[in-house]
């Protein structure tokens, strides 16, 4: 024979209810700032701050042998400029967070030059756009640092850019350092070679 089937009082099942009410949105809250939370850990830094540092498997080991043309015709080879700290700037003219980003470039540029030979040598990486297009931007905006132009995009490729703009820290020995994406500032380059300088020696 089975046991009976004993009902909750009224009161207990309305009161479970409201409970249940009362406790959702603060479950929902919770939720919401880890959520929150987690983006901003995943983001890394705000455009403020500069670009974000995300990982790479190419950190640690020798650049990739990426070539390509400068805007007067000259070929490039990356694996040619050992010994001279060198940060590569993946650049879309059409890009806007490219363009917000250019004039911190200009300060950073003109901070390196202050350095004499120990000061980095700055490209810009051209993702998309003609060569007379990237030069009138310069002219516009500020900036003599070389341009280089890779054929089938031979330069994003091995570095695994697939959204501009990125910048790339390399040391004299020709080992990638960093990689930073979205937009820096030029206090934050020059904040971060400061670093490496001092632990390279």
């Amino acid at each position: 024979m089975s046991d009976p089937v004993i009902d909750a009082a009224p009161g207990a099942e309305a009161s479970s209810s409201a409970r249940r009410r009362r406790l959702a949105p603060l479950i929902v809250g919770v939720i919401g700032a880890l959520m929150v939370g987690l983006l901003l850990v995943l983001v890394g830094a705000s455009p403020d701050d500069g670009g974000a540092v995300a990982d790479s498997p190419l950190i640690g080991r020798p650049a990739p042998e990426a070539t390509g043309t400068l805007s007067d015709g000259t070929a490039f080879d990356l694996s040619r400029r050992k010994g001279s700290w060198v940060a590569l700037n993946f650049f879309d003219p059409t890009c806007v967070p490219c363009i917000r980003e250019h004039p911190e470039l200009v300060a950073f540029a003109a901070d390196q030059a202050t350095l004499g030979t120990d000061g980095a040598e700055l490209y810009s990486v051209i993702t998309r756009g003609e060569p007379e297009e990237i030069e009138a931007f310069f002219a516009d905006n500020g900036g003599d640092w070389p341009a280089i132009y890779s054929a089938a995009d031979e330069f994003p490729v091995a570095f695994g850019v697939a959204q501009v703009p990125e910048t790339w820290i390399i040391d004299p020995s020709g080992v990638v350092q960093l990689r930073l994406i979205s937009e820096i500032t030029a206090e934050q380059l020059n904040s971060i070679l400061r670093q490496f300088r001092e632990q390279y020696g």
